[in-house]
């Protein structure tokens, strides 16, 4: 089995910064895409930022140029670095991964989920 365990959310006022990140821990051979994902309640859950095994971003319009996606592949870390932050950052942020993982003594790809972080922004 694997795990994603994200940390580094919390209270902030509109213009402050934060850095999020997610560590993935098990039986990893290999880490592809990976994401951070946020939601609010009853909402639909908003993909934010990815980056590939080539280190390649994308990033959702309302948060381009705030915020940074980078890996740390020897940690297994994704880490989002969210900059100028505004009251509708607001949301339980996400992390998501495709990872090829030891299953006994063969390899499977599963996609895996983090238990989500909160980041409330004030105005």
């Amino acid at each position: 089995q694997v795990q994603l365990v994200e940390s580094g959310g919390g209270l902030v006022q509109a213009g402050g910064s934060l850095r999020l990140s997610c560590a993935a821990s098990g039986s990893i051979l290999r880490i592809n895409n990976m994401a951070w994902y946020r939601q609010n309640p009853g909402e639909q859950r908003e993909l934010v930022a990815t980056i590939t095994s080539g280190e390649s971003t994308n990033y959702a319009d309302s948060v381009k140029g705030r915020f940074t996606i980078s890996r740390d592949n020897p940690k297994n870390t994704v880490y989002l670095q969210m900059n100028s932050l505004k009251p509708e950052d607001t949301g339980v942020y996400y992390c998501n991964a495709d990872i090829r993982m030891w299953a006994g003594y063969v390899t499977r790809d599963v996609n895996a989920w983090g238990q989500g972080t909160l980041v409330t922004v004030s105005s």
